[in-house]
């Protein structure tokens, strides 16, 4: 017996087709990570033509629902995370917030001379040094985002490599004995670079999400800036609005 496709409904066939696949998800009967079938098999079953089924399987992978790799077919992807806007945390806090595992694998630790746009936001002169740090942050082992990191030396004198593989916010304020205040944030769509694309381990081209936020202290002083690449494909941002 063929799914259910009211060829006379105002809804479009290509619309019902990704409702009823989406319920497939749902349910289970295509699980996580699995090979859907084939354009081909889902036109015969569903008995229309493969250019309405692949416009249904075009919107679930703009969607993130679904994914698809080269020579091999499309698969149901992972449930994105949920990263709320309202609020400033950490990494390592967020994934133990959701039940994950949070890791961290430093690839750049170095002290250096900011340029003259990261000096300008964290407040410093032309003769203030910085650590520039580069981490990649998973959550159970799956690499999630890339953050690059600029601090002024002269507040955390005492910064190790091994600090970093924890919490920098834990340090700022266990060790430091510093207080943490406030950020900015802004947010923009990419496309990944092939640096990123291998430190993600997602296939190019690919959607990322690219965040640039300027941390300060409860006394207003900027203590960090980070820009970070997301996997657009494993992340949402919610935000709660009031009017």
């Amino acid at each position: 017996m063929l799914p259910i496709v009211d060829k006379q409904s105002a809804i479009p066939i290509y619309v019902q087709i990704e409702e009823l696949l989406r319920e497939r998800i749902a349910e289970g009967t295509y699980p996580v990570n699995s090979l859907i079938p084939s354009e081909r098999d889902l036109s015969a079953q569903f008995g229309v033509s493969r250019m309405t089924v692949r416009q249904a399987l075009l919107n679930l992978v703009k969607e993130g629902l679904l994914y698809r790799e080269k020579g091999r077919g499309t698969f149901v992807a992972e449930e994105k995370m949920e990263q709320p806007l309202n609020g400033l945390t950490s990494f390592t806090e967020d994934m133990k917030a959701r039940g994950f595992v949070p890791g961290t694998k430093l690839i750049g630790f170095s002290i250096v001379q900011p340029d003259a746009q990261i000096a300008a936001k964290l407040g410093l002169d032309g003769e203030a040094s910085v650590y520039k740090i580069i981490r990649i942050r998973y959550a159970d082992n799956t690499p999630m985002a890339i953050e690059r990191s600029f601090l002024p030396v002269g507040l955390l004198p005492e910064l190790t490599e091994e600090a970093l593989q924890g919490s920098l916010y834990a340090y700022i304020e266990q060790q430091a004995h510093l207080v943490i205040g406030q950020a900015t944030q802004r947010m923009e769509a990419a496309l990944a670079k092939l640096d990123d694309a291998e430190y993600l381990q997602i296939s190019l081209p690919a959607a990322v999400v690219l965040i640039e936020r300027i941390s300060m202290l409860d006394d207003g002083r900027p203590f960090e800036v980070v820009r970070s690449t997301y996997r657009a494909d494993r992340y949402k941002f919610i935000s709660e609005i009031g009017r």
